[in-house]
Order: structure tokens, then C-alpha cells, then sequence
């Protein structure tokens, strides 16, 4: 009877001291925004060959309207920001495995990248061009002139979805970056590259003359692409602290004036 009543008693102040464990649990578990505010850096995650959006200065540092984005979240958080340069198609797997804390690439707010990350409230939407080689404006003005013709877009990104879309005869060709696809286009490698209205100006500019945007006009409903950020799922509190910046920089006019002061340096520097 004894030995019944002490393991009886033992099991009372097992359950116990367990209880206020598992009761607690879920409550000391630290938050998104706490974990920043803890290490003291935001990290970035972005791709900074995407003048205006995300780019390298003189001095090598990586500027642009997305990184002005970027310094405002991190001052409004009240930490330091920490920015890292990687692939496009690395950096939501990035965000999902907690590498970075957020992700700030011209990233297109889509249905299908929503079921895997969260999306802030959109900063920007913007139109697509279709690059092209000087002297063939004029010659890929519909889907059926690019038939059997490889069109370019950088892996990863939505410009993929929409060429296979808008020209269905056509072959995707995808490379990492711009730049590369750009010298493709200027080489008669493909018949042309599909980008951001903003970056296809840019490409242009710095092409020397070799390249042009073709006389093709996208479908508005679908080649009007809005641009998020992108956060880990089940971190609400850091990304109503993200909204709550992007919609003070939307609506004070502070991001438009470091997009237009983006596009003015990246002419500076001839990208």
C-alpha cells in the first residue's frame, strides 16, 4: 500500500511541474519580430542585379528602391540591416528555411508563391516589356511572330509563367540573370527577353543602342504585375510591422522619390 501511495504521489508532482511546460509553451516560443529584435539585424535576401530595384553603387553597396524599402523597415524595427546577395530562385527558399528574414526582390505578388511564404501589402505594380534586337521592333509584334522562337526571362520569376502563357509556340529560355540574357538577345542566341517595364528601360539604356523594346504590347489584366515582399509564413507580427512601413513610404511619396532616384543613378552609372 505504501509503495502504491509513493508512486501515486510521485506521478501528482510529475504532472506538476509538467503542466506549466506544456501550458507555457506556445507562449514562450519566440515571435518573428522578437527574434530580430533579439539579434539585432534585419537580414535581406535579395538579387542586386536588378536595377532600379536592387543594384551596386560606385562603392560596391547594394542600393536601389527595394533597399531604401529595406533601411526603412529595419529603422522602423529599430535594428541594423544586413542585405545578402543571392540567385532569385534561392532566396524564397531562403526565407522559408529562416536564412533571411525577409525577401526584397521586385517579387510579383502571385497566387502560387502565396502558398509557400507571406506576402506584404504591394509597394508597386508595373508594366512588362518584351526586349528585342535593334531592327526587329517591327518584326516580333505578335504571339505568332515569335512562333518557334525562344524568349527569354530570368529563372524563377513570373516573366516565365507569362511567356509561356502569351506566347504558347514559343520556347522558354531562362538564365539566372539579365544581364546574361540581354547579351543572349544582342547575339541573335533568342529572339528577345520579357522584364519590368522599369528594368527593360534600363537594359536598353545600356545596351549602346543594340537593344529596343518591340512594338508588342502585353494583355494589362495579365502582365500588370504587383511587387510584395515576401516573409516566412506564421510571422504576423513582423509583417504587420512591414505593412505598416510600405503603406507610410506608398503614402507619403517617399518610395516613388527613391524609385526616381534609383532609375537616375543607375543611368549615372550606365546600367
Amino acid at each position: 500500500m505504501k509503495k502504491f501511495l509513493s508512486f501515486v504521489v510521485l506521478a501528482l508532482v510529475l504532472v506538476a511541474f509538467s503542466a506549466p511546460l506544456f501550458a507555457g509553451g506556445a507562449a514562450e516560443e519566440t515571435s518573428a519580430l522578437q527574434t530580430i529584435k533579439d539579434r539585432g539585424r534585419l537580414i535581406v535576401g535579395t538579387e542586386a542585379q536588378y536595377a532600379p530595384y536592387e543594384f551596386r553603387d560606385m562603392n560596391n553597396n547594394i542600393v536601389g528602391c527595394d533597399m531604401f524599402l529595406a533601411e526603412k523597415i529595419a529603422d522602423a524595427i529599430g535594428v541594423e540591416l544586413e542585405i545578402v546577395d543571392m540567385a532569385f530562385d534561392g532566396i524564397i527558399p531562403a526565407v522559408q528555411s529562416g536564412q533571411v528574414d525577409i525577401g526584397l526582390a521586385a517579387f510579383t505578388n502571385t497566387p502560387e508563391r502565396a502558398e509557400v511564404i507571406d506576402f506584404s501589402s504591394i509597394y508597386e505594380e508595373s508594366q512588362q516589356y518584351l526586349v528585342v534586337a535593334a531592327g526587329n521592333e517591327d518584326v516580333y509584334t505578335s504571339a505568332e511572330a515569335l512562333a518557334g522562337k525562344q524568349v527569354g526571362a530570368q529563372r524563377g520569376t513570373i516573366q516565365s509563367q507569362l511567356i509561356l502563357k502569351t506566347f504558347p509556340d514559343s520556347q522558354l529560355f531562362e538564365l539566372a540573370k539579365y544581364p546574361e540574357l540581354a547579351l543572349e538577345v544582342q547575339n541573335g542566341n533568342i529572339a528577345g527577353l520579357v522584364v519590368d517595364a522599369a528594368v527593360g528601360d534600363s537594359i536598353i539604356a545600356s545596351s549602346d543602342g543594340k537593344l529596343v523594346k518591340a512594338n508588342f504590347t502585353f494583355d494589362s489584366k495579365e502582365a500588370l504585375f504587383g511587387k510584395s515582399a515576401v516573409v516566412k509564413k506564421g510571422s504576423a507580427d513582423f509583417l504587420q510591422e512591414v505593412n505598416k512601413v510600405i503603406e507610410q513610404v506608398v503614402a507619403d511619396g517617399s518610395y516613388q522619390q527613391a524609385y526616381d532616384d534609383a532609375v537616375a543613378l543607375q543611368k549615372e552609372l550606365g546600367l
